[in-house]
């Protein structure tokens, strides 16, 4: 039981992206162009549903701190590596959150950083997107962590190069969409194709992060989570007598 509530974030989030992709099939059916404003309605109300579900779910202070402190620490990685194309430390970080404390808490870390972060770097139309996307990260992170929970170095390192392409399809979806005419299969591959080499050095810098620094993260956030750890002691009878 308690496996499938920590795969509920998962599956939501499955979903979404399956109603995302499945509403391009509506869009050429019945609404024209029109998905171009269909796609953020979509990520959006997901995005408030999700928020509601974690803010009536049981959550305790600690997490909820845990969590802020996450997605702050993400943000704040991101902000001075904003000069450079797509290098940048968020990734890792969410990935490393997710990885550690589950897929609930990688999602909100990922969406959290992507939210804070663009106070500095600019909102926009792209910001739901971004939390959408390191949210998914996160959360693809937990589900590492609970199916694949002894996952090396060289296994990290591999998944952290490899969002740094899923996060690009993802964000190269809302340029296709949102400014790209007509959408058809030939302008989609040519927007992903004019992205490679951002989505390459994105994925190159989250491998090195991981390589540099993941492990010892790793630990550092083990021990944090395992100290926030609340473990019951089953009540021995004589005890109980006595308390009584």
């Amino acid at each position: 039981m308690a496996f499938w509530r920590k795969m509920l974030f998962p599956f939501a989030l499955v979903f979404i992206l399956g109603l995302l992709l499945a509403s391009i099939k509506i869009n050429a059916l019945l609404l024209g162009q029109g998905w171009g404003l269909l796609a953020p309605v979509i990520i959006i109300m997901a995005l408030v549903l999700l928020y509601w579900g974690f803010e009536q779910g049981r959550v305790s202070s600690r997490e909820v701190a845990v969590i802020a402190m996450l997605g702050t620490i993400a943000a704040v990685g991101r902000v001075p590596f904003a000069a450079l194309p797509n290098i940048q430390p968020a990734t890792f970080m969410v990935i490393i959150s997710g990885f550690v404390f589950g897929p609930r808490a990688g999602f909100m870390a990922g969406s959290t950083a992507a939210l804070v972060s663009n106070f500095f770097l600019g909102q926009g139309p792209w910001t739901p997107w971004q939390m959408f996307a390191w949210g998914l990260a996160g959360t693809s992170a937990g589900v590492m962590g609970i199916i694949f929970p002894r996952a090396g170095k060289k296994v990290m390192t591999v998944f952290s190069f490899l969002w740094g392409y899923l996060f690009g399809c993802i964000m190269n979806l809302w340029t296709w969409t949102g400014f790209v005419h007509p959408l058809n299969w030939q302008s989609f591959v040519a927007t992903y194709a004019a992205s490679f080499w951002f989505d390459t050095f994105h994925a190159t810098g989250n491998a090195a992060f991981y390589l540099l620094f993941g492990p010892s993260f790793v630990k550092i956030l083990q021990r944090f989570r395992r100290k926030l750890e609340v473990t019951l002691l089953p009540v021995i009878e004589g005890d109980k007598n006595a308390a009584l």
